[in-house]
Order: C-alpha cells, then structure tokens, then sequence
C-alpha cells in the first residue's frame, strides 16, 4: 500500500501553484491600488481558473470529460468548501477553544476543506467513467 498516490502528490503540487498565484497577484494589485474586496474576488478567481486548469488536465488527467459539466461542478464544489465548509470549521474552533490564535482556526478550516475538495473532485468532478474489465489494461494502475 501506497504511503501517497500519485495523483495525490499532483493534487498537492497544483494546490501550491494555485495558493501561489492567489497570493502573488493579490499582493500586486493591492500594491497597484485595486481595494482590497476586487484584488481578492480576482486573486482567487485567478487561483480556482489555475486549480481547475491543471486538476483536469494534470492532476486527475480527466480530459476525455465534459468540460462544462466538470467547470461548474469545480467551482460550486470549491466555493462550498471555502466560503461554508472553512466557516464553518473555524467558527465550531473558535468556540471549542477561546482565545486560540487566529491561524488555528483557518489552518484547521483549510485542511477539511483540502480533504474535502480532494474527495469531490476524484469521486464527482473528474471521475472517470467506468470501463467493463474487457477494457482494462492489466498491470496499469489509475490512482
């Protein structure tokens, strides 16, 4: 058994990339002026068009899927799991432990809402269909 599929270490990776870029390009248009609520709404944008772009294409390698159908399943996933799930987390923190630094909470937040991404995106956004075990090639695995 595998310590780390993968597909999970690409999941990794392209989450790096996509909290890069998030970052980087707030901080540039918060120096350029931009108020602060328009360089996050485009920040993240920029970061959930990269995430999407490389989940589909590197990570789950899921290219053969219906584009549209998988966009909006991406992004109604991930904005469930920042906006309500990370809320969530970090309010149910915050009440279990008063007085615990502010980044317990969203770090928690953040961790849930990665397994929670992970699974949705392997089981609903990019599953691959099913193939009869005619169609298998033995010896490769899909992880």
């Amino acid at each position: 058994m595998k310590l780390i599929t993968g597909t999970q270490l690409r999941f990794g990776l392209v989450g790096v990339a996509n909290t890069l870029l998030d970052a980087l390009s707030y901080a540039l248009l918060v120096t350029l002026g931009v108020p602060l609520v328009v360089a996050n709404f485009l920040s993240t944008s920029a970061g959930m068009t990269l995430s999407f772009t490389l989940n589909r294409s590197f990570t789950f390698r899921a290219k053969d899927g219906d584009v549209r159908r998988q966009a909006i399943l991406f992004f109604a996933v991930t904005a469930f799991g920042l906006w309500v799930i990370q809320a969530l987390v970090i309010m149910a923190v915050t009440k279990a432990f008063p007085g615990v630094h502010v980044l317990v909470p969203k770090a928690a937040g953040i961790a849930v809402g990665l397994v929670w991404n992970y699974v949705l995106y392997h089981q609903v956004v990019f599953r691959h269909s099913r193939r009869a075990p005619a169609e298998t090639t033995p010896g490769v695995s899909r992880d």
